[in-house]
């Protein structure tokens, strides 16, 4: 007894005064690696608040705001992190970042000076740093530097084409054109150079070409619409129609909002004859810019067609009211009135047309032009019917950064669930209406009644209001706890602050809590289960800073197998167990457990996911995929996209 309120009295229990700061930091470094960067904050925050000299609060709450896109309170971030500690390499590198976010180019270019002083053979700082000499139209310096990456890394694909991007911009595509193909004679696989290559074959309007390189641009990038657009206009400027149709049908399924690609697909519908459809596609460039008056004036024609004279009469005098002297215009403006029988309107228009030019012949409506374009910024209206290509077919930059993408990238293709834990948010879904049950939490809250917990593995962070509540919360745990005289009235406190510092990501000292939880009660499956939820968390952290994790993870599974011998008939510690050593490639016993947590619960949608993962490891097919098809049945809707992938 004596043992445990001692314990009590010096565990940190009463807010952030008290904390560690090393642990506070390594809090906040969890959360962010959990991606819970709001939290993350929070943490750096109060570590900031107490040493505000620190280097490295201040540096992590600016990797924090990166994710967040506050790139101008990050790049704050990182200079006060560079004065506390000037020499740190990847303080100037995301504060280079930052500023490459926020267009301050000339100021990233001296931020990666400054790291390349530290680490002069950082290849991803070199590739930063000329990228920005090309935004910043530096392009003598730009190729200098070129020239010494290319001595240092003379198989370095990238750096032929950031050379060949120079050369364009300096209108020299003959070199430009013997860069690229260096650069793909290096790296073959590299579906950005092909289409960096086809770019300068359609501006030599050699379409074949062109259509070739951008074949093997999407074969390698499939899901970039910028590629499925230029071959559109390969394909079409090749009479293929319908090879330039369902490019602009992908391109607008991959980016629905793609200005080009609706007004383009709008004109070749109009060439096919596809009015009503065409008109959809203009409508749409409408909503995207209201004022566009090539598109009304085209939208204007497919109305007429369609008979819809009065809508078509709309948009013919928006475009007249803007070019009065637009004769085509009017004309067609003349012709719908004429149809509804308004033969003063109708006149009035004819009488501009004839005064103004007596001797000019009008025709039917041209076809479209071929092998003819406007760029989007031309508005001379008698190109109303000509393709529209970008102004400037600009190259898509590609900055090295360990900050690219996901904070960790942890996780494969084919990852398993989480495990389940204990906390106090209720699951919620769209698909599954009944709440996990499990009689040892049942009897939890039958006790306490203060709280309830749930069992869930859902990881979805909490908002800064409820953040701020689970704070409060355990500010009075902590004051309950330090009143209390008794271990039968501490023990359900300890657990019900464990579960809420397990909620902030705080997990060393929701482990802590529980461990006092166990010297008071060594038989709680409860206790055991969160603990290795928590040190399991834990130690994926610890894994992705390059710790050994073995012995840790041993406490893990000796966690679980506690719990279990206390609550055998718990589906959820199998299942967790399972999920434990999957991820230790101990394959036989995880398919036991996952089996075994099946058999207490046959509707776990989970346990059938992960053991259909585990199959597919073994190379067991039809195994995998009645699994994975039973998990897509009980509301794992990704479950069908494996399957998909494994017919495939």
């Amino acid at each position: 007894m004596r043992r445990i309120f001692y314990l009590l009295i010096f565990l940190p229990l009463v807010g952030f005064a008290q904390f560690n700061i090393d642990r506070l930091v390594m809090v906040g470094r969890s959360a962010l690696y959990y991606e819970d960067y709001v939290l993350s904050i929070q943490y750096f925050n109060q570590a900031i608040s107490q040493k505000p000299w620190l280097f490295e609060p201040w540096f992590f709450r600016g990797v924090a705001k990166y994710y967040l896109d506050d790139f101008r309170g990050a790049e704050n971030d990182c200079t006060e992190a560079i004065e506390r500690n000037p020499y740190v390499t990847n303080a100037y590198e995301l504060r280079g970042l930052c500023r490459i976010n926020l267009k301050k180019y000339a100021e990233a270019v001296k931020d990666y000076d400054r790291a390349l002083r530290y680490d002069p053979d950082n290849q991803g700082l070199w590739h930063n740093r000329i990228l920005c000499l090309i935004q910043d139209k530096n392009y003598d310096l730009a190729l200098a530097q070129i020239d010494t990456m290319i001595t240092h890394w003379s198989k370095y694909a990238r750096a032929y084409a950031m050379q060949a991007e120079v050369y364009l911009l300096q209108k020299d595509t003959t070199k430009a054109v013997a860069s690229l193909d260096k650069s793909l004679e290096l790296d073959p696989y590299d579906g950005g150079i092909w289409a960096e290559r086809a770019i300068i074959s359609l501006a030599r309007e050699d379409w074949k070409e062109g259509e070739g390189f951008l074949d093997k641009s999407i074969h390698l990038m499939p899901k970039q619409p910028v590629n499925y657009i230029n071959r559109a206009l390969a394909r079409y400027n090749q009479n293929n129609l319908r090879g330039a149709m369902a490019d602009y049908d992908t391109a607008l399924d991959l980016d629905p909002n793609n200005f080009l690609g609706h007004y383009n697909r709008g004109l070749l519908r109009a060439q096919v004859g596809d009015d009503n459809r065409g008109i959809e596609d203009f409508d749409f460039v409408l909503k995207l810019e209201p004022n566009n008056l090539m598109a009304l004036f085209n939208r204007a024609l497919l109305l007429e067609q369609t008979g819809n004279l009065r809508a078509a009469i709309r948009d013919y005098s928006k475009v007249i009211e803007e070019y009065p002297n637009f004769w085509f215009g009017l004309q067609h403006r003349a012709s719908c009135y004429r149809r509804l029988g308004n033969t003063k309107q109708a006149e009035l228009d004819e009488f501009r047309i004839l005064k103004a030019q007596m001797d000019k012949r009008y025709g039917h409506q041209p076809r479209l032009s071929k092998k003819q374009m406007r760029k989007r910024s031309d508005e001379d209206l008698e190109k109303y019917n000509q393709l529209v290509v970008a102004d400037e077919q600009e190259v898509e930059h590609e900055y090295k950064s360990e900050y690219r993408g996901r904070v960790q990238n942890r996780k494969t293709e084919l990852s398993f669930l989480p495990m389940f834990g204990l906390s106090f948010r209720r699951p919620v879904s769209d698909i599954k209406r009944e709440i996990p049950y499990e009689e040892s939490v049942e009897a939890f809250n039958s006790q306490t009644r203060s709280r309830t917990i749930y069992i869930s593995c859902d990881q979805s962070k909490l908002g800064e209001e409820r953040m701020k509540q689970t704070f409060t919360y355990i500010d009075s745990l902590s004051t309950a706890i330090d009143a209390s005289k008794s271990t039968a009235s501490v023990k359900p406190l300890l657990f019900l602050r464990a579960i809420a510092y397990s909620s902030i990501q705080n997990f060393d000292n929701a482990i802590d809590d529980l461990g006092i939880y166990l010297q008071i009660d060594s038989t709680s499956s409860l206790a055991y289960w969160q603990r290795a939820v928590c040190q399991a968390k834990v130690n994926e952290f610890n894994a992705s800073q390059g710790t050994n994790i073995e012995l840790q993870m041993a406490n893990v599974l000796g966690d679980l197998s506690d719990a279990i011998t206390h609550a055998p008939k718990n589906a959820y510690l199998y299942y967790n167990r399972g999920t434990l050593y999957a991820l230790r490639n101990d394959n036989m016993r995880a398919l036991d457990d996952y089996t075994k947590a099946i058999e207490l619960e046959k509707d776990l949608a989970e346990a059938y996911y992960n053991r259909g993962l585990l199959f597919i490891r073994l190379k067991k097919q039809d195994e995998a995929i009645a699994d994975l098809s039973k998990a897509g049945e009980l509301g794992l809707y990704q479950a069908y996209s494996i399957i998909k992938r494994q017919r495939e």
